[in-house]
């Protein structure tokens, strides 16, 4: 069974820094893309980070390209999300995602954890 489990969400005032976290268990993580998404209230699911199995490729959207950064860890199971410069219309809860189909974009087919809160007022 897919599990993802995220952590590291909070309360960060606007411009500050947080690092996301999920640890990943019930695949053979090395052989599968991943991507974050989140999801803000009232707002449908985006997209807003995806990584190749082997970190040799990652995408952003333009709304956070050059203030998040995803990695990962194989030797850990674990992806991450650095996000930087955050601003206020970022608050939302993140999800870590499985990508059984691309690594860009949503697709409700992907597996996905339980989600990490991330606010960001002032």
């Amino acid at each position: 069974e897919v599990q993802l489990v995220e952590s590291g969400g909070g309360l960060v005032q606007p411009g500050g820094s947080l690092r996301l976290s999920c640890l990943a268990s019930g695949f053979p993580f090395e052989d599968w893309g991943m991507k974050w998404a989140r999801q803000a209230p009232g707002k449908g699911l985006e997209w807003v980070a995806g990584i190749s199995s082997h970190s040799t490729r990652t995408y952003y959207p333009d709304s956070v390209k050059g203030r998040f950064t995803i990695s990962r860890d194989n030797a850990k199971n674990t992806l991450y999300l650095q996000l930087d410069s955050l601003r206020t219309d970022d608050t939302a809860m993140y999800y870590c995602v499985k990508s059984d189909t691309r690594i860009t974009g949503i697709d409700t087919r992907d597996p996905r954890g339980q989600g990490t809160q991330v606010t960001v007022s002032s």
